[in-house]
């Protein structure tokens, strides 16, 4: 498989460089077809304390990119060794910053929202909670579901009760390992559909505010 990369210099920050250490990073990631401008317009309504990252994903997409390539990939289900190999990417970026952050989470929509949890995985032992808002979880065993099953990081999943993406196999999917693998705070959302509602950004924000 090639080599993958994030352009650090398509990144879009929530504070300038001078003021992003010392502070935990949470690492944000648009959904397929998009690009990092997207969610970047959540951050004024996210919790401060936070330095936010927006990352560009490597596959294009339309007029947009996508984290999973769809030659290669089954939409909604793409190889573990696939989500790895992406999951890298990200996490090299980050081991790669002129800081530390203290903590680093995760948070995403749709494909950005499945690469939020599997950097749980991928990322055991470096990031430290993830949200997934309208995202999958990747399927197969990991290395690190044994250890996630006993710790139980915490993560935020949230769906619209109308969203046509998810299909039956893919809420099984997630019902199966969620709960199991991490402390869940799980919500649908009555006639939503595949987007982020103004409740469920409540939410997440209340989420991140308790990871202070």
């Amino acid at each position: 498989m090639a080599d993958i990369v994030i352009d650090p210099e398509l990144v879009v920050w929530s504070a300038d460089a001078g003021a992003r250490d010392q502070h935990p990073l949470v690492v944000v990631m648009h959904g397929r077809g998009s690009d990092e401008r997207d969610l970047a317009g959540l951050f004024p309504m996210l919790p401060s304390g936070f330095v936010y990252a927006s990352l560009r994903a490597p596959h294009g997409f339309g007029p947009g990119f996508a984290w999973f390539d769809d030659a290669a990939e089954e939409p909604g289900n793409p190889r573990r060794e696939s989500a790895d190999a992406m999951a890298d990417a990200v996490l090299a970026w980050v081991r790669h910053l002129p800081w530390r952050p203290t903590t680093v989470g995760t948070l995403g929509f749709s494909q950005g929202g499945a690469m939020a949890t599997h950097l749980l995985r991928q990322g055991h032992g470096i990031v430290s909670f993830a949200v997934n808002m309208s995202g999958f979880v990747v399927g197969g065993v990991h290395p690190a579901d044994a250890a996630l099953a006993t710790e139980r990081p915490p993560l935020y999943w949230g769906r619209g009760s109308l969203d046509p993406f998810f299909t039956p196999e893919l809420v099984r999917r997630a019902e199966d390992w969620l709960p199991r693998h991490t402390s869940l705070t799980e919500a649908v959302y009555p006639g939503l559909g595949h987007s982020v509602s103004d409740e469920m950004l409540r939410d997440v924000a209340a989420f991140l505010s308790a990871r202070r």
